[in-house]
């Protein structure tokens, strides 16, 4: 039963929920092993039994489906089953009995793509509670400093509204490749695929870049899969996470190995963090949190006010720094062996790779 995908079914219909449960039985590809008939009985099937697959109406997806690939399921086609399905983050949409067909390869599809990607990268998301923190500037010198270690390292701006990665790296222009060009393979995304629109930064990482005018859902899809793939197939993934605290971010940092919340010394950026944390608690960060104290300069607060108030010291202290300004308003990093530099390569340093993590 290895190439099987085992499926949690949840229809209101028992007549409809019988036919798709033999449907895909009989197909050799999937094997229903639990069905529901509200959110509840969803909830409590996928949380015992881990399927690989849930294929549900959008109505009983409440609760969420647990890491789970989601197929949506109807009826009959309706404006409001597919916004259901794109609320509740659905890969696929699928009417029945007419798509069974599609239904079917999407499962069997889902099975494949997940088995495909075994991790190898440690994934480190970045985070900023507070607009104007530097989250862009810290993810992108920490992506340079993991391709100065000779680590393969990927850069995904998982910002699908402000992400402004292609801006700090100085890449323009209207036929700039980003994730939105690979759309029509997003149910097949392979390394090769990324690679083709990769941006590949002088400093050895390479980034891939969002397209702010594909927004939500199909964007967001697209974003956390090429997260995956990522993490696949290099040695060190950071993502750029929006400072939002929707469900897409909490998706990006709950997939982190490392999360690095960027904090500045004042006041409104220690009230927007602990804020943010409060909102967080449930995705259980402590164990994976760590502070990097951006712009630090004279002022009132002190680094060591990080350990004060959020009980642990910063991962690191990047100086306030003349030259950044200018850096980044002609789309360039700061020189690694700089001060700054040195920096986050001593940041880079604290988190433990692979040990088979492909050279870069």
């Amino acid at each position: 039963m290895d190439d099987v995908a085992r499926v949690v079914l949840a229809l209101e219909a028992p007549e409809v929920a019988e036919e798709v449960l033999h449907f895909l039985d009989r197909s050799g590809r999937a094997r229903v092993v639990a069905t529901a008939a509200d959110d509840r009985q969803l909830v409590e099937a996928v949380r015992q039994l881990e399927p690989d697959v849930v294929v549900a109406e959008p109505s009983l997806v409440l609760g969420g489906v647990d890491g789970a690939a989601l197929l949506a399921l109807a009826t009959r086609e309706s404006v409001t089953a597919l916004r259901g399905a794109v609320r509740a983050g659905a890969r696929g949409f699928y009417v029945w009995p007419g798509e069974r067909q599609g239904l079917l390869d999407g499962v069997a599809g889902t099975l494949t793509a997940r088995r495909a990607l075994e991790r190898r990268a440690i994934v480190i998301a970045v985070h900023a509670s507070r607009g104007g923190a530097g989250c862009t500037f810290v993810a992108t010198h920490l992506a340079q400093a993991f391709a100065r270690r000779s680590s393969a390292c990927v850069l995904v701006d998982a910002d699908p509204v402000f992400g402004d990665v292609a801006t700090a790296l100085g890449a323009t222009g209207d036929d700039l490749p980003t994730l939105a060009d690979l759309a029509p393979v997003a149910d097949e995304l392979t390394w090769e695929h990324l690679e083709g629109v990769g941006l590949a930064h002088p400093s050895g990482f390479r980034a891939l870049l969002g397209a702010p005018t594909q927004t939500p859902p199909e964007g967001l899809d697209l974003i956390r899969r090429a997260v995956d793939v990522a993490a696949s197939a290099t040695g060190v993934v950071v993502v750029h996470v929006p400072r939002s605290l929707d469900e897409h971010t909490r998706w990006c940092l709950g997939e982190a190995d490392h999360v690095v919340e960027v904090i500045t010394l004042d006041v409104l950026s220690f009230r927007a963090t602990s804020r943010a944390l409060d909102a967080l608690a449930p995705l259980a960060l402590a164990d994976r949190l760590g502070f990097v104290v951006n712009r630090a300069g004279r002022a009132e607060l002190t680094p060591g006010d990080v350990q004060r108030v959020f009980g642990r010291s910063p991962l690191a202290v990047v100086g306030a720094e003349p030259s950044v300004a200018r850096a980044q308003d002609h789309g360039r990093l700061l020189a690694p062996r700089g001060r700054v530099g040195r920096t986050f390569d001593r940041l880079a340093s604290t988190f433990a790779l692979p040990e088979d993590a492909p050279a870069g």
